[in-house]
């Protein structure tokens, strides 16, 4: 009986605990590391969604019966009563720009087991994210209070540009604050040895999805700001 009993133990579980074994044991699929292929699952419908929501944005500047308004106008900052347009958002592209090398460097010391290293860069990438969200912020109260631009009214133009502005960046920028929070939990389990024994995939893993976030960064700088 007890041959029987360790046979069983030992057989593989079927349907949610048989995934979740596999999950935890970080199985491979087709050579590639279950978390990694769930990622890059994610990453597809995510491209999905954001590409609806800028098709959509397209639509809606291409139907639109009032004038845009022009972006060098309403996204320009004052310098010494001196207007800079762009200012802000070339700032904020930069560090999304430059959060991208240090998160490359955090994968790159992770298989190389450098623990300190990794989980420094990480944090210096989580730190960029942060900033980019706070300087978000700043744009967006500039534009409520300072602009009177509304997700339902728009003084400058076409009352669509508030909604599908505030939504798309909004979307976006959630998706930043949740690449910040991922990055830090994912750093302070690198710096704690956490993956010692398991290995350092889960860094290359929080990559894709942080280079992901900078990638769509890029079309909505072009759509929203330089269009």
């Amino acid at each position: 009986m007890s041959d029987i009993a360790a046979t069983d133990a030992l057989a593989p579980k079927s349907g949610v605990e048989g995934l979740v074994d596999d999950w935890s044991a970080d199985k491979q699929t087709y050579h590639v590391p279950w978390g990694k292929a769930m990622m890059w699952i994610f990453l597809v419908s995510d491209t999905f969604i954001f590409t609806c929501f800028l098709t959509s944005y397209m639509n809606v500047r291409w139907t639109a019966t009032e004038p845009w308004p022009y972006p060098s106008e309403i996204f320009a900052l004052e310098f010494g009563g001196v207007p800079i347009p762009l200012i802000l958002i070339a700032i904020m592209t930069f560090i999304l720009i430059t959060s991208s090398g240090t998160m490359a460097l955090a994968v790159n010391y992770g298989y190389r087991r450098d623990r300190q290293k990794t989980a420094l860069l990480m944090l210096a990438t989580a730190a960029f994210g942060a900033s980019f969200v706070g300087m978000q912020a700043f744009e967006w109260t500039k534009l409520i209070t300072g602009e009177g631009i509304r997700p339902w009214a728009n003084p400058f133009g076409a009352p669509q540009f508030g909604s599908v502005f505030f939504m798309i960046t909004g979307f976006h920028g959630l998706h930043v604050t949740g690449g910040v929070i991922y990055l830090l939990i994912v750093a302070r389990k690198v710096y704690l040895g956490h993956y010692e024994k398991k290995g350092y995939e889960i860094v290359e893993i929080a990559g894709l999805y942080w280079h992901f976030v900078d990638l769509v960064w890029v079309f909505i700088f072009a759509l929203f700001y330089l269009w």
